[in-house]
């Protein structure tokens, strides 16, 4: 059997992104460079890389005449497709800068975004996602151009707004693709952050910054041209900006727009992709809904599917060089037929690499999938680095870890243990702010990314906390909130949940309850049944604690969860608990639910 080749595009070679793409048209143009869902005809359609360039150049042609000038910034607010990625070309062909924002994000914070970096041009779905924008902004009067999908409505009084179909040229009036930046140092795009602490900050990119991240993270992964991605996470995510964008690009695989989350499952079994690139909180979806059928489930199903995480990860082990040879290893031709291929097939039967990136991956997690076959690899990364900084190889996969460095990537440990990066990925500053650019560097220039490490002796990064996020208690003990929470989520009894207790004795946790798995518990025994009202009931209390207790065995005393409070409103990106990037707003969760936590510590003043 030919050994697969792979078609990589050096940052030498192409210099920009723009260049970058022009190339891979030059190299494969009847390649299928994207495939999405056409609603209209109700198909799946495919398009070439020759056919996009020729879709560029329309969008080109319709940014020029806005009169726009070199380093403008132009904003994205579209779910993934090849429109996004067309527009994103075109403004960095013409020397624009991409702003993209979350189609899920609050008004006040795209106007936010907006109005900070001094968009001129907005690219968006529909006027009516448009005006509740507008109506919480001060005007945003750099703004000049607001292009939407759908027609607007009759009577709009926004003089700003034009339907694409207006606005773009046909693509016989178009001209020639243009290339007005040559410099790899010249800003591409201003993402901004999720906002976990704050007003979210412009992180700064240029061409180089990006390249030169997805050059580093093809020398561990090999990516051929007839791979199929499958981009579900919003492109204006760092992290599948990088995966569903610039690496295809680099390597010439092909790209596959989901349709949904919703629409995941129909869209992995149809699209078949052979690699994806994802939060774990997908994982952990999945897991939770495995589980919870399971559980209503005859009792030898549990068993087999225990048993076949048990041999499976033993198995991994082993190849890994890690675990010893067992004879029950004997046993997987028949577990996988039963138990590995049917979860397989659920991720659309080919997956021969998944990434998780964006946050923890839960141990059991990792355990569960890769025991069945699933290959989880754990990757770490800030917006401000482009954002991979490390990643488990294949064939050195430690999944408590994040792994080792990519190519053009150093790292070291800094002040309280806190990782520091430099490299060709780190970010220029963020965009109007000085103060917060000069917080994040050392006098000596490395970025200080905030994260708690250990780094061991094969140069394997393990995160341990934040350094702002670590718990102190009262008696001075430290405890990283991230390792607990992923411990009492591995039971599917608890949807969301955020560790307290700083300053004092004692840890407690805020819980959002799984509705359903609390009614299964209802009917198995005898607790009080009235949904939300008896949360607050003691023997409720005592019996979720108890499930808590079930999943922290492993931990010391000090770290301990002595107190729950059971909620049943979810913390979503719509009441602005969750970031875009669905990462908790801590202190927001923590004032909206500041009676609960009060009664937490009654009787206690530290």
């Amino acid at each position: 059997m030919r050994a697969q080749q792979t078609d990589f595009i050096s940052p030498e070679l192409a210099t920009t992104l723009d260049s970058m793409f022009h190339e891979r048209v030059k190299r494969t143009p009847d390649g299928v460079a994207y495939r999405y869902f056409d609603d209209q005809a109700g198909e799946w359609r495919e398009m070439t890389w020759q056919t996009a360039l020729h879709e560029i150049i329309s969008w080109q042609a319709a940014l020029l005449h806005e009169q726009l000038q070199l380093g403008d910034r132009v904003a994205v607010m579209l779910k993934n497709s090849p429109s996004w990625v067309l527009f994103d070309q075109a403004a960095l062909g013409l020397g624009l800068v991409t702003v993209p924002l979350y189609v899920s994000d609050r008004p006040e914070n795209v106007a936010h975004v907006l109005q900070d970096s001094g968009a001129k041009l907005l690219l968006i779905d529909s006027a009516e996602n448009w005006h509740p924008i507008h109506e919480v902004s001060a005007g945003l009067v750099e703004l000049q151009r607001v292009v939407v999908f759908k027609t607007p409505p009759e009577g709009d009084d926004d003089g700003r707004i034009r339907g694409v179909d207006e606005w773009l040229p046909s693509l016989s009036d178009s001209g020639e693709f243009q290339h007005r930046v040559s410099d790899a140092d010249a800003l591409a795009t201003i993402i901004y952050t999720s906002g976990t602490t704050g007003k979210s900050k412009g992180v700064m990119l240029t061409h180089r910054n990006l390249m030169s991240n997805a050059w580093g993270a093809l020398q561990v992964f090999s990516i051929y041209p007839n791979d199929i991605f499958l981009s579900f996470l919003p492109l204006s995510h760092a992290l599948e900006r990088m995966a569903g964008c610039c690496i295809p690009i680099m390597s010439g695989a092909s790209v596959a727009f989901s349709r949904s989350i919703q629409q995941l499952q129909e869209d992995l079994a149809k699209v078949q992709p052979t690699i994806m690139v994802t939060v774990p909180r997908i994982f952990e979806r999945i897991q939770s809904g495995l589980r919870n059928k399971l559980e209503q489930g005859p009792a030898y199903a549990r068993y087999l599917f225990e048993l076949a995480v048990k041999v499976g990860y033993s198995r991994f082990e082993y190849a890994q060089g890690r675990g010893k040879w067992h004879w029950q290893h004997l046993l997987w031709p028949l577990l996988k037929k039963l138990v590995a291929d049917k979860l397989q097939a659920r991720l659309g039967g080919r997956l021969r690499l998944a990434v998780a990136g964006g946050a923890a991956l839960p141990s059991d997690n990792a355990r569960t999938f890769i025991a069945l076959g699933v290959p989880i690899i754990q990757g770490y990364g800030l917006t401000e680095t482009s954002p991979i900084i490390s990643v488990n190889r294949v064939e050195n996969n430690v999944p408590s870890s994040v792994g080792q460095v990519i190519q053009g990537v150093e790292v070291r440990i800094g002040e309280a243990d806190g990782l520091e990066v430099r490299g060709a990925n780190v970010m220029q500053g963020y965009w109007n702010n000085n103060e917060a650019t000069k917080a994040i560097f050392t006098a000596d220039g490395w970025l200080k990314t905030g994260d708690v490490v250990k780094i061991d002796a094969f140069d394997r990064i393990t995160i341990t906390g934040r350094i702002k996020e670590i718990i102190v208690l009262s008696n001075g003990e430290k405890v990283p909130p991230g390792d607990v929470e992923s411990a009492i989520q591995r039971d599917p009894l608890f949807e969301q949940v955020m560790v307290v207790g700083e300053g004092k004795a004692y840890l407690s946790v805020l819980a959002v309850v799984n509705r359903e798995c609390w009614a299964d518990a209802v009917k198995t025994r005898d607790l009080p049944n009235n949904w939300p009202s008896d949360l607050v009931h003691p023997q409720a209390c005592a019996f979720a604690l108890n499930r808590v207790a079930q999943q922290m065995k492993a931990f010391p005393g000090y770290a301990k969860v002595r107190k729950i409070a059971l909620l049943h409103e979810p913390w979503t990106i719509e009441n602005g608990l969750l970031t875009p990037t669905l990462k908790i707003k801590r202190h927001v969760v923590l004032q909206h639910n500041m009676a609960a936590y009060e009664k937490l510590y009654v009787g206690f003043n530290r």
